[in-house]
C-alpha cells in the first residue's frame, strides 16, 4: 500500500488500492447536476481519472485545468475529475474556470470511489491525489498514487498512458 502524507503528515488510506492490470473497479459518484454516474457508463472508453481532495485549492486548480487542456488532444479518452466537494461546488468552479473538456464529479456522498480505488483519506474525509488509466475493456493500465497530498501529479506520464491505451 502505498505511504501518503498531507502537508508531511502520515494519513490513513481507506478501502483497497488497485493496481495496473487489475479489473477497474466499478462506482458511482454524482455530477453537478447530482444524477449518478458510473464508471460503466463510459464502457468501451479509454479513462483517464485524475482524484483531488479539493477543486478550488491552488494545486487541485492546476491539474484539473492541466487536464482539461490536454482532453483536448487525447481522441476517445474520456476524462474525469474526482473531488469530494459538493457537486453545487464543481459546478460553479467549473462555469467560473472554463472547464468543458473533462467531466467533474463528486464522491461526497458516500465515498464510493474513493474507497474502490483506496485513495479515501480516513482522517480528512477528502481523496488522495493519484491518477488511474482504464483502458476500453476496463483494464486499468496506469496508477500514481501521489506521495504527497500537496504535491503535482506525473501529468506527462499520465498523458502518455492515456495514449497508448486501447
Amino acid at each position: 500500500m502505498a505511504q501518503v502524507t498531507f502537508k508531511e503528515n502520515p494519513v490513513t488510506l481507506k478501502g483497497t488500492q488497485v493496481a495496473v492490470g487489475d479489473k477497474a473497479p466499478d462506482f458511482t459518484v454524482l455530477a453537478n447536476d447530482l444524477s449518478e454516474v458510473k464508471l460503466s457508463d463510459s464502457k468501451g472508453k479509454v479513462r483517464l481519472i485524475s482524484v483531488v481532495p479539493s477543486i478550488d485549492t491552488g494545486v487541485c486548480d492546476e491539474q484539473t485545468r492541466k487536464f482539461n487542456e490536454e482532453a483536448a488532444n487525447l481522441g476517445n479518452v474520456e476524462v474525469l475529475t474526482i473531488s469530494v466537494d459538493l457537486p453545487f461546488a464543481q459546478k460553479r468552479w467549473c462555469a467560473a474556470a472554463g472547464i468543458d473538456n473533462v467531466h467533474v464529479l463528486s464522491d461526497h456522498r458516500n465515498l464510493d470511489f474513493g474507497e474502490k480505488y483506496g485513495v479515501a483519506i480516513e482522517e480528512l474525509r477528502l481523496l488522495s491525489r493519484s491518477i488511474f488509466v482504464i483502458d476500453s475493456s476496463d483494464k486499468i493500465t496506469y496508477t500514481e498514487y501521489v506521495s504527497e497530498v500537496t504535491n503535482h501529479p506525473n501529468y506527462e506520464s499520465a498523458v502518455d498512458a492515456a495514449k497508448k491505451a486501447k
